[in-house]
């Protein structure tokens, strides 16, 4: 039987961990090739030779390793079908705006907004040329809900993940291109186990506001970005694709 996505050509940012890497095994398992793109080179090559698929050291903060990323992507398969732009950091000093200092507010822009202008940027011109393909970019839950547990450049670097997505998703609509936000709420991914690790009463603080009561798991949020990838959404563009056990949608939650 055919997979949801056979014989597409999927790039994915942040595809050594996470909600990337149970994205690219699901997307292989469905039957795309998969260039990863990720600064973890301990792992990346292992990760493609794991998935027939193949891997390019990418800093998502750099315009050239961006542009090679998916330059590599075409070259090596033909073309560019689907853009999972999902890198992101949520470290520990992004805390209150009282004591959050510039060089984390700027690091966390770089890595988690302005890496996703560079990979939409750069897939763009091969997706208009060919007049097909699904861009879904990594916002969070805290792009439409102020969060409980204050990350000041987090919350503001979704936000600006989500409006861009939406306008890009407007903007080349007829041209054949979708572009989605996806949103998830908290995943048990090493970035948020990190983020807690030292703060077990931050996690249940944040544990509480989620109705079905536990995080996500990677598997789940990448069953969510094979739909925004594969045919089957293909009326979705523009939209923030909310996958947050019900956060959303509660105005008190029970315990």
């Amino acid at each position: 039987m055919a997979g949801r996505i056979e014989g597409k050509v999927a790039v994915v940012t942040g595809g050594c961990s996470g909600i990337g890497l149970a994205t690219v095994r699901r997307f292989a398992a469905e039957g795309a090739k998969v260039v990863i793109g990720d600064v973890d080179d301990a792992n990346g090559s292992r990760i493609a030779a794991e998935v027939d698929g193949a891997f390019v050291h990418c800093d998502v903060t750099n315009p050239e390793q961006v542009e090679a990323l998916f330059r590599t992507a075409k070259d090596t398969y033909g073309s560019i079908d689907i853009a999972f732009n999902n890198a992101g950091i949520s470290p520990p000093e992004d805390d209150s705006i009282l004591t959050t200092d510039l060089a984390a507010w700027r690091r966390v822009q770089e890595v988690n907004l302005t890496s996703v202008y560079l990979c939409c940027k750069a897939v763009l011109p091969y997706m208009l040329e060919q007049k097909k393909g699904s861009i879904i970019n990594t916002a969070s839950f805290v792009a439409v809900l102020g969060a409980a547990t204050s990350q000041i450049s987090y919350t503001a670097s979704k936000g600006g993940v989500l409006s861009m997505s939406r306008e890009l998703g407007v903007q080349f609509a007829r041209e054949g291109v979708r572009v989605n936000a996806l949103c998830p709420g908290p995943v048990n991914t090493p970035l948020l186990q990190e983020l807690f690790a030292s703060d077990p009463e931050r996690a249940a603080r944040r544990l509480v506001h989620i109705p079905v009561g536990r995080f996500a798991e990677p598997d789940e949020i990448a069953s969510a970005v094979l739909f925004l990838a594969s045919d089957e959404s293909s009326f979705i563009t523009a939209a923030q694709f909310m996958v947050d056990g019900g956060i959303a949608g509660a105005y008190v939650t029970p315990l």
